[in-house]
């Protein structure tokens, strides 16, 4: 593939961002969010964001695990320009590169082997000097090279400092005689990972690259092959990594990791988005915000320094909010494929027209799918109900009673909001008792539960004849 073949290398002001990750795992919640902040960026100032696989560990990439990667992202609501761009695919355009600096002279043929690189580290580290390696080979004259395997190392300057103009870490400096003379080009002709990403991002025509801050040191050795090139660098922003909610690198004992559990454990996408903007990143005190704000007000130099902290209650309230606002038919997709990640069986077609109808006394307060599946019980279950042990203890004698008076008198009702709280707190006078007393057994017959929606709310949804049948059974 030469530059023309990749999407943004046309070499315009454009904003071009770009997210890198490795198909050998799961799309980690933070590699979820460094693909958030790209494409906010890319998205709020009119330019492109484009994916590439960082595919060239082929013992641990997997079509699975890209795939995974690209449902985690279609999930989350990420879309990118073009297609996705395969980085082993490249490796014949990553050799070229690393022969160009050759040509250049900005890069040199090395042939030292293994063997005599560990002695020279030995004898430095006994000396107490650097063990930084100088190989002998890199002002060697050509005419002196052996016809033996060899690697080509880029010259990394020897002398002053390179220095990191980073949107978030601010001014970083590094020694020049800190750096070596990176691989680029391993003996066997494939490319390093430094070389190929600094390759690939040129040309993609990259403007801003956006990453976690553990690869901060990475940007230094990079600037090295960019200026090799002749390239324009980038911008650079390095973003820091998520903690769990005790300050400690984020691990399995934290929770859920992969983008993919928070899908299956019902958090809506909206929600998530919503929160890993927010974490790291401030637009003063709003907490809760849609993706048209997000985008108008993302910017790099709002993204703080220290390790963002997970903090599952907060998710949980702005996902809250997030479905709260939802549209019902937007909604319901979202919770029937959350059904099928989490491996639930599928809904049927009177349940989803059901859930249809309910939505809009289901989604108030309720922060995950779990727990709309769980309010909508009295809509997806069918008669007769099996009542927990809350709602038998609450259908006593007595209470069968009252439920058996209600019932013709519903059979005759308009059904609407109005009637129906009318007859229910007649009946209530009538028994000399408060709505409460008889609100009890009636979620426990039209739903077999004692924490549910609204008793008129599911009267509405269920209907006449269902509600009518169920006070039946009940009373029965």
């Amino acid at each position: 593939m030469s530059p023309s073949d990749v999407p943004g290398s046309r070499g315009d002001a454009q904003v071009v961002t770009r997210f890198a990750p490795s198909p050998t795992g799961y799309l980690h919640i933070g590699g979820a969010r460094t693909a958030l902040f790209n494409w906010l960026y890319a998205r709020g100032r009119g330019g492109k964001f484009l994916l590439r696989i960082e595919d060239t560990d082929r013992a641990r990439s997997t079509p699975e695990a890209t795939e995974a990667i690209l449902k985690g992202l279609a999930w989350f609501g990420i879309d990118w320009d073009g297609e996705p761009i395969s980085q082993f695919a490249r490796k014949d355009r990553h050799a070229e590169v690393a022969h160009q600096m050759l040509a250049r002279g900005s890069a040199y043929k090395c042939f030292s082997t293994q063997e005599e690189i560990e002695e020279f580290r030995a004898t430095a580290k006994a000396a107490g000097h650097s063990t930084l390696f100088h190989s002998p080979w890199r002002d060697a004259d050509p005419a002196t090279h052996p016809d033996a395997p060899y690697v080509i190392r880029v010259k990394a300057p020897r002398e002053g400092a390179t220095v990191i103009e980073d949107a978030v870490q601010g001014t970083v400096t590094f020694r020049n005689d800190q750096l070596d003379d990176m691989i680029c080009l391993r003996s066997d002709g494939t490319p390093t990972y430094m070389l190929a990403v600094v390759v690939d991002d040129h040309d993609m025509g990259v403007t801003q690259v956006i990453r976690g801050d553990d690869h901060l040191n990475n940007a230094a050795r990079q600037t090295m092959v960019y200026r090799a090139m002749g390239w324009d660098v980038p911008g650079w922003a390095h973003i820091p990594l998520i903690h769990g909610p005790d300050g400690k690198k984020l691990s399995k004992r934290h929770g859920a990791l992969g983008l993919e559990e928070y899908q299956a454990l019902g958090y809506p996408a909206a929600g998530m988005r919503n929160y890993l903007a927010r974490l790291g990143w401030s637009h003063g005190d709003d907490e809760y915000f849609t993706d048209a704000q997000a985008r108008e007000w993302f910017d790099l130099s709002a993204i703080t320094r220290a390790p963002a902290r997970l903090d599952f209650k907060k998710l949980e309230n702005i996902c809250g909010r997030h479905i709260a606002a939802a549209e019902d038919a937007a909604l319901l997709h979202e919770l029937e494929a959350y059904l099928a990640a989490s491996g639930q069986p599928a809904l049927s077609a009177t349940q989803s027209e059901g859930l249809a109808r309910a939505m809009y006394c289901l989604k108030d307060r309720a922060k995950t799918f779990p727990q709309i599946i769980e309010k909508a019980h009295f809509v997806l279950a069918s008669r007769p109900l099996v009542p927990d042990a809350a709602a038998e203890k609450a259908l006593d004698a007595v209470s069968r009673g009252i439920l058996s008076e209600l019932t013709p008198q519903l059979r005759s009702a308009s059904w609407n909001r109005e009637t129906l709280e009318g007859i229910v707190a007649a009946l209530a006078e009538a028994q000399g008792m408060g709505l409460g007393k008889i609100a009890g057994p009636l979620r426990a017959a039209l739903a077999g539960r004692t924490v549910t929606p609204s008793i008129f709310d599911m009267m509405l949804v269920l209907g006449r004849e269902e509600t009518v049948a169920r006070l039946i059974d009940a009373a029965a």
